[in-house]
């Protein structure tokens, strides 16, 4: 486990950590989206991203690497980011649970995301993430340094989209 601040650990999760997540997404998605997006929508997106065979094919056949953080021995939040080009990586999910929001742990997992880049590979990196355009995480995301570069409403089937910021931010080394 990995302290940045002393409060939250951090660790990264392996398979047997699927159940985990996916118990943690159902305290936070749709929490997060529920003035955002449809009941309908919400559950569609939680089989599509967080069922276990979904979580199994992201950490195993995708290179999703999945950070999880701890306050304690509760598991409070988690994060995943993947390889997308040589020097690109995609922030794929960062999401604390509720009534931690505004602690420092979202600070604290995209902090690690950051320092888990740095220590696995040489030089400059981009790191880029999708983000819905209406969620309030855009402000944090701002705070952490990105930028928007564009935006696109992206389909994700079932006639539903993602209507999102992308943003973006350099690390040279």
């Amino acid at each position: 486990m990995q302290t940045i601040d002393g409060r939250f650990t951090l660790r990264e999760a392996t398979t047997a950590d699927i159940a985990l997540i996916n118990r943690l997404a159902w305290k936070i998605f749709p929490e997060t989206y529920k003035e955002i997006l449809s009941p309908e929508q919400s559950d569609y997106m939680m089989e599509w991203m967080y069922s276990a065979d979904s979580l199994m094919r992201q950490m195993t056949r995708e290179a999703n690497t999945f950070l999880l953080a701890y306050d304690g021995d509760r598991c409070v939040g988690y994060a995943s980011v993947r390889p997308d080009g040589a020097d690109t990586y995609h922030l794929e999910k960062i999401y604390v649970l509720p009534d931690m929001q505004g602690t420092g742990c979202g600070k604290f997992l995209f902090l690690g995301v950051i320092a888990l880049l740095r220590n696995s590979r040489p030089g400059a990196f981009t790191l880029e993430l999708n983000v819905n355009r209406h969620n309030k995480a855009v402000g944090f995301y701002r705070h952490m340094g990105m930028t928007a570069v564009g935006q696109g409403d992206f389909p994700i089937g079932n006639g539903y989209y993602m209507n999102d910021y992308i943003m973006q931010m350099k690390n040279e080394e």
